[in-house]
């Protein structure tokens, strides 16, 4: 069994993807959203609708969050990962309502764990990372909401079963009563930053991969996502971080947006790490375009640490949760943070094994917007 964990400290099995060819045949399967019971729009789209996805910056009605199972863990630090997904829920428990979609198995581990007050939702899930599997929560211009979401197969089908976790944005838009809008790509959450006034950022390491969309280029991909997503613009970067085996270089671990026109983007003096011409291709990139409202983009380095991202932070209500080492590399990304959001509490929790599984403190959040 390969766990994300175990997958990022493998070495030449892990980039290979286990297999090309199985991971391109996995991505012409879609999931049968009609089992969920779920209200789907298939004839119309987000963006001829007027539904968005508001930024993460604002007021939020709640988070979701999936406890981890034990199909991807067990054997492979469970308790230390269920550890570290309890103290994220319960911090932002502090700052707003956190609903838990939770296997049926381990209702009774995650009530010992997490605070009384959050929401558990007994679901079939296969791991725990809601960024990837959740789904998007849209609004319009009256506050009426709907949802929306990308083809999860399991990054790119490297760690199956996932056909739960592809089928979960439909089953909580079907007991939430949520008109859902597949959208034609496949993809996760933190493959995509948005800044809830029409531009997407993305990286075409993640989106144009041949474990995601083999039978789509560039134009129809983009084309796709701002249907989806309601948006303008797509601002393309190239290379997520390295090395990458599991996510395929999603951008939310390079890259965060703190408002619209404002954009964190990790840096690195070190020249011989690979990640120095990787950034600066990314803040070329950055730097040299307008967003949908015809800004220029102020661009924010944050330090690159060496264990964690301190850049897969989540913003919630009042608060900033970020990923740490417990270490002094924590320092001074936690200063900028604080700089940059001064009417947010910088809440710092340990983040060592979402690390090690490629992830941080956003990989395993997804908001609800008010």
């Amino acid at each position: 069994m390969h766990t994300r964990r175990h997958f990022m400290q493998s070495t030449a099995l892990a980039a290979a993807g286990l297999g090309a060819s199985r991971a391109v045949a996995a991505t012409t399967d879609r999931p049968d959203y009609s089992t969920t019971q779920v209200k789907l729009i298939t004839d119309s789209t987000p963006l001829a609708d007027g539904f968005f996805m508001p930024g993460e910056e604002t007021p939020h009605e709640a988070t979701l969050m999936v406890f981890p199972p034990e199909q991807n863990w067990k054997g492979h630090g469970l308790r230390e990962a269920r550890a570290e997904w309890a103290e994220v829920a319960n911090a932002i428990a502090d700052h707003e309502p956190v609903r838990m979609v939770v296997h049926p198995h381990d209702v009774k581990a995650a009530r010992k764990l997490l605070d009384s007050s959050i929401q558990l939702i007994e679901e079939q899930v296969n791991d725990g990372w809601a960024r990837d599997t959740g789904p998007l929560i849209l609004k319009n211009a009256k506050g009426e909401r709907r949802a929306a979401g990308m083809i999860f197969n399991g990054w790119g089908a490297k760690f199956p079963p996932f056909l739960a976790d592809a089928l979960l944005k439909g089953r909580l838009c079907a007991r939430w009563n949520l008109p859902f809008y597949p959208i034609e790509v496949f993809g996760e959450g933190g493959g995509v930053l948005v800044d809830g006034e029409g531009t997407l950022i993305v990286t075409e390491e993640c989106l144009l991969h041949q474990n995601r969309n083999p039978h789509l280029d560039k134009v129809a991909v983009e084309k796709r996502l701002l249907e989806g997503f309601s948006a303008k613009k797509c601002i393309w970067l190239g290379r997520g971080l390295t090395p990458d085996p599991v996510t395929d270089g999603h951008v939310d671990g390079m890259a965060a947006y703190v408002k619209p026109g404002v954009v964190l983007l990790h840096s690195l003096d070190d020249k011989r790490d690979p990640n120095f011409r990787i950034l600066a291709d990314a803040k070329r990139r950055l730097s040299e375009v307008t967003d949908a409202k015809g800004r220029k983009l102020q661009v924010v380095d944050l330090p690159l640490a060496s264990e964690v991202s301190q850049m897969n932070f989540y913003v919630c209500n009042g608060a900033v949760i970020v990923p740490t080492a417990d270490s002094d590399e924590d320092d001074k990304p936690l200063q900028i943070l604080k700089d940059l959001f001064p009417g947010r509490k910088i809440v710092p929790v340990l983040g060592l094994v979402l690390g090690e599984g490629g992830g941080g403190v956003h990989c395993i959040t997804q908001q609800i917007p008010a």
